[in-house]
């Protein structure tokens, strides 16, 4: 059986920059275990790659730059039995979770949600197509916006980040917002993300590496001693706080009731 291809990866050597691309646009890019495997394998690869000096990562079509965990994968992940421990299959599908630390530009393009900002909170910036829209559906089907809050609060100002978790589904924000807030730094013409960020990446890949890679740690640094903290509680609230899988599987289908009694679009 041939192995469906859900991640695709040019790369320029005359410029220096790699261009990632989540192929599922059938499955608006969610990420399914095998893709996550490969994220963490590619990140890993492209340490050791230096004819890569920057990368883009975005998603195919135009509907969605990723919309987070696969639901079939989610499902299909034992969790350990304890209030302790998490088995999440994204924690790992970014590059700093790898040790990369070349810079790592994101032109987003349609819905980024959920799980899709484990890749844009360890990304250095964001650029968006004007029809490009966050949000985080966690609350919504009775899951805990744990380490996706944590990421986002790092990169926009809180109240903006603690609204996008706790409004779910009801409530998407605008890449015109999001410019605004901070989260992207560039909105682009429709249907130009992808080119104005090879554009950045490009002239970034012409400078020396040792400087670009040693200013991507120091800015990362910044904020890595507060994350650490943060992300530290966060398999703990995921344990605590999250309904059931069954009961966040008829939430997300809309079989369930909340309990004031309107039904979960």
């Amino acid at each position: 059986m041939t192995t469906p291809r859900t991640l695709r990866t040019t790369t320029d050597k005359d410029t220096g920059v790699a261009l990632v691309t989540l192929d599922r646009p059938t499955r608006l890019n969610a990420i399914d275990l095998p893709t996550a495997e490969r994220l963490t394998a590619l990140w890993r690869e492209l340490r050791y790659d230096d004819t890569v000096r920057a990368i883009v990562v975005t998603g195919a079509g135009d509907r969605a730059f990723c919309t987070g965990l696969d639901r079939d994968a989610a499902t299909a992940v034992p969790q350990p039995n304890s209030p302790y421990t998490i088995e999440d299959p994204l924690l790992r599908i970014g590059p700093r979770s790898n040790d990369l630390w070349k810079p790592v530009i994101a032109a987003v393009n349609g819905m980024a949600c959920g799980g899709a900002f484990y890749l844009l909170g360890e990304s250095d910036f964001l650029v968006a197509d004007p029809a490009a829209t966050f949000f985080d559906p966690h609350t919504t089907y009775g899951m805990v916006s744990a380490f996706e809050s944590v990421l986002m609060a790092q990169r926009m100002p809180y109240g903006e980040a603690t609204r996008m978790a706790l409004m779910g589904t009801a409530e998407r924000m605008s890449a015109r917002r999001a410019y605004e807030v901070g989260l992207v730094s560039e909105v682009t013409e429709p249907g130009g993300s992808v080119a104005a960020a090879l554009r950045c990446a490009e002239v970034i890949a012409g400078y020396p590496p040792g400087a670009v890679q040693g200013t991507v740690r120091a800015c990362w640094s910044a904020r890595e001693a507060a994350r650490a903290h943060a992300l530290a509680y966060a398999p703990h609230l995921v344990s605590l706080g999250n309904l059931p899988g069954e009961q966040q599987a008829e939430l997300y289908t809309g079989r369930r009731r909340h309990p004031d009694g309107h039904r979960v679009r």
